[in-house]
């Protein structure tokens, strides 16, 4: 089963869920507005949401500060739909990477991060936004979301492909864990050793 990308932006807080408003990325940006965004979405990641400033980000986009206010709002703003692109171009990445994959498909996530180097050389963007947003910004719930879903996904693959399984919920948790402990480290150890040691593990667990 393919599953859609799923959209991110709410978060659940005491049995309440409250929705962040974020320029949408599931409608057409103008040229200018994505300009902004890839050019800002590249500064972050290489090097830092808080290092990274409006000022750079305008004059490395061609653009005034007053047009990217125009386009995005606030800086806030444009990091959430930063979180939110990565989140949508990851996601499809993914599930093409996982409708030609064999059983079982959990295996092929580890894949997934290991063969998408621009999407962890630096670590996982969403960890790294998570130790620099303060836990109320609206780009946390982003971070949360993608990393329930990516559990969530985990859960289904799992499910459908090891009907062996006694408790596949609690073995899909217990991959989760090794999957973020490995992309974790990869952008620490600049390599893939973990992400391979961590497959192979994630593989004693689901083979029968």
């Amino acid at each position: 089963m393919k599953s859609e990308v799923p959209r991110l932006g709410t978060q659940i807080c005491k049995g309440k869920a409250t929705t962040v408003t974020a320029p949408p990325t599931d409608q057409p940006l103008t040229p200018r507005a994505l300009r902004i965004l890839e050019t800002a979405s590249q500064l972050f990641y290489r090097h830092g949401i808080h290092a990274v400033g409006v000022d750079t980000i305008a004059a490395e986009s061609g653009v005034t500060k007053r047009t990217l206010y125009d386009r995005f709002g606030s800086k806030d703003a444009l990091v959430t739909a930063y979180l939110q692109r990565r989140h949508d171009d990851w996601w499809a990445r993914l599930e093409d990477r996982l409708a030609g994959a064999g059983g079982p498909r959990a295996l092929a996530v580890f894949d997934a991060y290991a063969e998408d180097a621009p999407a962890v050389e630096r670590g996982c963007a969403f960890l790294n936004g998570a130790a620099e947003l303060p836990t109320d910004h609206p780009g946390m719930v982003v971070v949360r979301d993608h990393k329930q879903q990516v559990q969530r996904r985990l859960r289904e693959l799992v499910a459908e492909d090891c009907p062996h399984l006694e408790d596949p919920r609690a073995v899909a948790d217990h991959v989760f864990l090794l999957l973020e402990g490995a992309v974790a480290h990869r952008g620490i150890d600049e390599d893939d050793h973990r992400l391979a040691q961590a497959r192979g593990l994630a593989g004693d667990l689901l083979l029968p």
